[in-house]
């Protein structure tokens, strides 16, 4: 039962994010934690930063994702965008990429 109630979330969950990504190492970190304290939780500020300063090409839709489900993302950035509070900014979140901060827009159940 767990395996289909697994496979049903998997299927049914979607969630629509953005993210500034910032490519380094203890200075990216810094930068990320500068940035988040600046930008606060709004979601306006969060698009202009994002166009500003993301090293990812989604900068320059405001650092938009789009909408997708679970495994579309690398973990790290999963484990944010599909367990932690909406209307938030997360991070830095370290991945594969560089540091993330991310801000879940959205996130249907």
């Amino acid at each position: 039962m767990d395996k289909v109630k697994r496979f049903r979330k998997k299927i049914n969950v979607k969630a629509e994010a953005s993210h500034i990504l910032m490519k380094g190492g203890a200075e990216a970190v810094n930068k990320c934690e500068e940035l988040k304290v600046e930008i606060g939780d709004n979601p306006a500020k969060f698009s202009a930063y994002a166009q500003q300063f993301s090293d990812c090409p989604s900068g320059s839709k405001g650092g938009s994702l789009g909408r997708f489900g679970p495994g579309a993302m690398v973990k790290e950035f999963d484990q944010i965008v599909f367990n932690e509070a909406v209307g938030v900014v997360h991070g830095p979140i370290k991945t594969q990429f560089g540091q993330h901060l991310i801000l879940i827009n959205e996130r249907t159940e």
